[in-house]
């Protein structure tokens, strides 16, 4: 699995779109077929603007953060999450350059932390491809989005690149569809 270890301090959408180009560029150059690309908890992705998901010691966290969209599932430091239609239950169908694009919230440790309203019986975790462990809430394996420049934003919603449908979830982990 490629871990990313720097941080990306910008300002701007430019920043963040040629970071995930670069992304995508190291991806297909390694090889990454397999899916795993994307970052462990505690380290922060190339591709953002600070460290992102939000994790607690040993552990990921989830939480719920209130947008435009109404009140929708994200990771501890509220940057949002997305559920892919094309996955089959817990089994994710987002892998090489699709998992740069949307990378998906995996999972260091066992220990899963919900905070903010989110339901600890709707959070899991699945196998990827190659052997990392994913996020799940509802059972929607779950990913975050390149174009999303910092928490609260819900750039992805609606998108259809790779297939399918990317939505957001709400506490129940039910899609929605409008936005």
């Amino acid at each position: 699995m490629i871990r990313f270890s720097g941080r990306l301090r910008a300002r701007g959408r430019p920043r963040v779109r040629l970071a995930a180009a670069a992304a995508l560029v190291v991806a297909a150059a390694g090889g990454c077929s397999s899916g795993n690309v994307g970052w462990r908890y505690g380290a922060a992705p190339s591709r953002a603007p600070a460290a992102w998901p939000g994790g607690a010691a040993g552990g990921a966290a989830l939480a719920l953060r209130h947008t435009a969209l109404g009140t929708i599932v994200t990771t501890g430091q509220g940057v949002t999450v997305y559920a892919f239609e094309a996955d089959r239950g817990s089994t994710s169908a987002c892998t090489g350059a699709c998992a740069a694009a949307w990378p998906p919230v995996t999972a260091g440790g066992a220990r899963i932390t919900v905070a903010g309203g989110a339901v600890g019986a709707l959070a899991g975790q699945t196998t990827r491809p190659g052997g990392a462990r994913q996020l799940t809430y509802a059972g929607h394996p779950l990913y975050t989005y390149a174009g999303d420049a910092g928490p609260g934003a819900t750039n992805g919603q609606g998108s259809r690149a790779f297939g399918a449908r990317w939505d957001v979830l709400t506490a129940a982990g039910q899609e929605v569809t409008g936005g």
